[in-house]
C-alpha cells in the first residue's frame, strides 16, 4: 500500500449532542422546577419544596450538572457528545432526588460551593458535604477530618454541610478545628446538626465555636440549623471573635426578634460585610428593627437577601431606611415579605442612595401600582443600568401599566424582567410590551405568566421579543389564550430572529378561561380584541430627556 493510501482518512460527519443551547438549560431548569415542588411520595414524606426554593435548587442543580458534564466532554472532544448528555442527565436526576429527601429548607445558597470568590493561588478546601446526608460519629469524624492534622498543610476552606455532627464526633472534630484555626478563612458549618436532639446540638455548636474562636474569617455560613435565639448564643465565642467577616449567611434559622437582637449584639463589626443573607427566617417587624441595625453598620455591603422573613410594613420601612447607608449595594433581594404600599415608598426613597445596583428582587411585596410605581420612578433616575428587576405578586394592573412602561423605557440594561402574577390583563399587557419592543437588546428573560391576559396580550409580548439577539426564555403560561393565540405567538416568533425554542411551556394556559372583570371597569370585551390589538402599533412610551 503507497503511502497516500496510508494517509487516506475517510471524511465523517456527525452531529454534536453537546453543549445544550440556553434555551435547553432554562427550559430544564423550569422543568426540575416543577417537578421539585409538585405532590408526590417524596413531598408526603419528607415536605413539599416552595416554589422559589425548588426554583433556586433546580438552577443550582443544573449549573453543577452541566459544568460537570461540560469538563467530561472536553475529554472526548472527538465524541458526539451523548455520553456528556447521559451524565448530564443521570446527575441531574440523582440530585434532585436527593433535595426531595431533605425536603424543604435546602436553599441553593445553603449547598453552594463554600466560597463565592475564586480560589486563589495556594488555597486548598476541604469539604466533606458530598454524599448523602448522615450522622457521623467520633471515628469517623477523625478520618475525615484527617487532612487537617498533617503537618504544613494549607487549608483554608472548609465545608462540613450536610454531615449531622453528635457531641462525640464534635469533641473529636474540636482539637484538629483548633489547631488550624489561624489559617482558616472561611467556614461552612450550615445544616450540620440536622435530626439531633436540641440539647445535644447546641452543645455541638458550643463546641465548635470555642474550637474556632478567633480564627480571622472572611466567610461564615451557618445557615440550615434551626438556631433560633439559643443557637446564636450557642455561637457566642465564634461570633464575638469576627471582625473581619466580609461574608455571612444565617438563612433558614429560626431567626426570631430575640434571634436577630443576639446576632446584632454578638458581631462586633459588620463594617467589611460584603455579602448579608437571612432568607427563609421567622424575623417580622421585631426581629427587622435588629437587621436594620446590622445594616445600617454595613456600609460595604453589595448583596444583601431578607427574603420571605415575615417582615410587615413597619419593619419594612425600618429596613428600607437602613439601606440607605449601603451605598455600595449591587444585589437586593427582598422577596416574599409583607411590605405593602408604605415600606414600598420608603424603599423608593432609599433608592436614589443605591447608584450601584444591579440586581433587585421585589417580587410577593404587595406594593400595588403606587408602591411599584415610587419604586420604579426612583430605579429609572439612579440605576437605569439594572439588569434584573423582578416584580412578580404585586397586584399591578392595566391603571399602573403606563407609569411602569415608561420606566422600563428608560432600563435599557435590562437582561431579565419578571412582572408574573399581576393583573395586567390585555390592556396593560400592550402597553408594557410596547415599552420593550424598541431597544433592550440585552434582554434574555422575558416572565408574564399569570396576568389574566389573552390573545391580544400574547401576541404582543411575542412580538417585543422575537427579534432581540440572545433573547432565551418567554413565559406567557397561566393566562388565558386561545389556540388560535398560541399559533400566532408561534408564527410570530418563527418570522422573527429567535425561532420557537424561546416559548417556555404553556400547560398551565386556559385558552377556555377569561378574565375576572372586578375593578376594571375600561376592559375591553371580547369583540374588541383585534381593534385593541391594531391600536397598540401607536402606542408610545415617553422617554426623558
Amino acid at each position: 500500500m503507497d503511502s497516500a493510501s496510508q494517509d487516506f482518512q475517510p471524511r465523517t460527519f456527525s452531529i454534536k449532542l453537546w453543549p445544550p443551547s440556553e434555551s435547553t438549560r432554562l427550559m430544564l431548569v423550569e422543568r426540575m422546577t416543577k417537578n421539585l415542588s409538585t405532590e408526590s411520595i417524596f413531598s408526603r414524606k419528607y415536605g413539599l419544596l416552595g416554589k422559589e426554593e425548588a426554583h433556586e435548587n433546580a438552577k443550582r442543580i443544573e449549573q453543577l450538572c452541566f459544568t460537570s458534564a461540560d469538563e467530561h466532554f472536553k475529554k472526548e472532544p472527538d465524541g458526539d457528545g451523548s455520553s456528556a448528555v447521559q451524565l448530564y442527565a443521570k446527575d441531574t436526576s440523582k440530585m434532585m432526588l436527593e433535595v426531595l429527601k431533605k425536603g424543604p429548607g435546602t436553599t441553593a445558597e445553603s449547598e453552594a460551593p463554600v466560597a463565592v470568590t475564586p480560589l486563589e493561588s495556594g488555597d486548598t478546601v476541604l469539604d466533606i458535604s458530598g454524599g448523602k446526608r448522615a450522622f457521623i460519629e467520633a471515628e469517623e469524624a477523625k478520618e475525615l477530618l484527617s487532612p487537617l492534622t498533617k503537618p504544613g498543610n494549607s487549608y483554608k476552606r472548609i465545608c462540613f454541610s450536610n454531615r449531622s455532627f453528635g457531641v462525640d464526633a464534635a469533641n473529636a472534630a474540636g482539637p484538629i478545628l483548633e489547631s488550624v484555626k489561624n489559617q482558616l478563612t472561611e467556614v461552612d458549618i450550615s445544616d450540620f446538626v440536622a435530626g439531633r436532639p436540641e440539647d445535644e446540638a447546641l452543645d455541638v455548636m458550643r463546641i465548635f465555636s470555642k474550637a474556632l474562636e478567633g480564627s480571622v474569617l472572611r466567610y461564615l455560613n451557618i445557615s440550615d440549623n434551626a438556631l433560633g435565639e439559643k443557637g446564636v448564643r450557642a455561637f457566642s465565642e465564634l461570633l464575638k471573635s469576627q471582625e473581619n467577616l466580609e461574608e455571612l449567611y444565617v438563612m433558614n434559622d429560626g431567626i426570631s426578634e430575640d434571634a436577630a437582637k443576639a446576632l446584632s449584639e454578638l458581631i462586633p463589626s459588620t463594617e467589611k460585610l460584603k455579602v448579608l443573607h437571612f432568607h427563609n427566617n421567622m424575623t417580622g417587624d421585631e426581629g427587622a428593627v435588629y437587621v436594620a441595625e446590622m445594616v445600617k453598620r454595613s456600609p460595604n455591603l453589595e448583596s444583601f437577601r431578607c427574603s420571605a422573613t415575615r417582615i410587615g410594613s413597619d419593619g419594612g420601612v425600618a429596613l428600607s431606611e437602613a439601606l440607605g447607608a449601603c451605598t455600595h449595594l449591587k444585589k437586593l433581594d427582598l422577596r416574599d415579605n409583607l411590605f405593602g404600599v408604605d415600606a414600598g415608598i420608603a424603599l423608593s426613597k432609599t433608592l436614589p442612595n443605591l447608584p450601584d445596583l444591579v440586581e433587585i428582587y421585589l417580587s410577593d411585596l404587595n406594593l400595588e401600582n403606587k408602591g411599584t410605581i415610587a419604586v420604579l420612578n426612583a430605579l429609572k433616575q439612579s440605576a437605569p443600568q439594572l439588569e434584573v428587576l423582578e416584580l412578580a405578586g404585586n397586584e399591578i394592573n392595566a391603571k399602573g401599566a403606563p407609569a411602569v412602561a415608561e420606566c422600563l423605557t428608560a432600563m435599557q440594561s435590562l437582561k431579565k424582567l419578571t412582572l408574573a402574577e399581576n393583573e395586567l390583563k390585555d390592556e396593560g399587557a400592550v402597553i408594557i410590551a410596547k415599552s420593550l419592543e424598541d431597544g433592550h437588546a440585552d434582554l434574555k428573560e422575558l416572565d408574564v405568566s399569570t396576568n389574566m391576559f389573552q390573545r391580544v396580550g400574547a401576541r404582543c409580548f411575542a412580538r417585543a421579543v422575537a427579534n432581540k439577539p440572545g433573547f432565551v426564555m418567554l413565559n406567557i403560561n397561566g393566562n388565558f389564550i386561545s389556540d388560535e393565540g398560541i399559533d400566532e405567538v408561534k408564527d410570530i416568533l418563527k418570522a422573527g430572529k429567535n425561532s420557537l425554542d424561546v416559548l417556555g411551556s404553556l400547560d398551565e394556559n386556559d385558552p377556555e378561561g377569561e378574565p375576572d372583570d372586578e375593578d376594571d371597569e375600561d376592559a375591553e370585551n371580547d369583540d374588541g380584541e383585534d381593534e385593541l390589538d391594531s391600536k397598540m402599533q401607536n402606542v408610545q412610551v415617553e422617554q426623558d430627556d
